[in-house]
């Protein structure tokens, strides 16, 4: 009976906990300035990966976010995103990082989850002879959002009429006008393409994961 008794004392503190953690308001900075409420859906990609509005780039709520229990990262950042995109779309996903701009310098590989495997990746910097690929992650220079860089995924490339486009989080967290972020131009210059975005270093590239 004591031991029952006990039982049911620590259910009803780890209700009462999860219910604290619940009420818990969001930080000044993610109510106010907000393009879109904190949370909102934006947009989803052509493969159906939605994204959240992070109400401004100040914002920073520490929950960890998962994807069928993989853990994708703080909602809802603009790394937490493109890791879950390329969970969703090519079953893998990087390693942590402190900022987006890590991803390009420290994160050389990225890992299969089911297999629990490395994947090789490359970078290209910007003006590479390599055109940008869907599933290619732009990644930004330290200069942007106070240090942190950015990290968005390209989702569609129309070599055509010159452009990419972008799934992302945390950029202006305003709604998607279609079914992507942002359009940017892409011009081809002798064998180099650029994508004329501020601040873009380059794309980094998972290679072809055998089997």
């Amino acid at each position: 009976m004591h031991a029952r008794l006990l039982w049911l004392m620590f259910l009803f503190m780890m209700g009462l906990s999860g219910q604290l953690v619940a009420d818990n308001p969001l930080p000044a900075s993610c109510k106010s300035d907000c393009e879109a409420t904190y949370g909102q859906v934006l947009g989803q990609s052509p493969s159906g990966v939605k994204a959240y509005s992070n109400c401004n780039s100040s914002c920073v709520v520490f929950n960890p976010s998962k994807h069928e229990g993989t853990y994708t990262g703080i909602q809802w950042q603009c790394v937490e995103y493109a890791r879950r995109w390329l969970l969703i779309n090519k079953g893998v996903v990087y390693g942590d990082v402190d900022y987006a701009i890590d991803i390009w310098d420290k994160i050389d590989h990225y890992r299969h989850v089911e297999r629990d495997e490395p994947v090789a990746v490359s970078n290209y910097v910007n003006g590479s002879a390599e055109i940008p690929q869907r599933g290619d992650l732009l990644i930004y220079a330290k200069v942007m959002f106070g240090g942190t860089g950015h990290v968005a995924v390209i989702t569609g490339v129309n070599e055509t009429d010159g452009y990419v486009t972008v799934g992302e989080q945390n950029f202006s967290n305003k709604p998607w006008v279609g079914d992507y972020a942002r359009k940017i131009p892409m011009v081809r210059h002798g064998d180099t393409y650029w994508l004329l975005d501020g601040y873009l270093i380059g794309w980094k590239r998972m290679q072809s994961v055998s089997g």
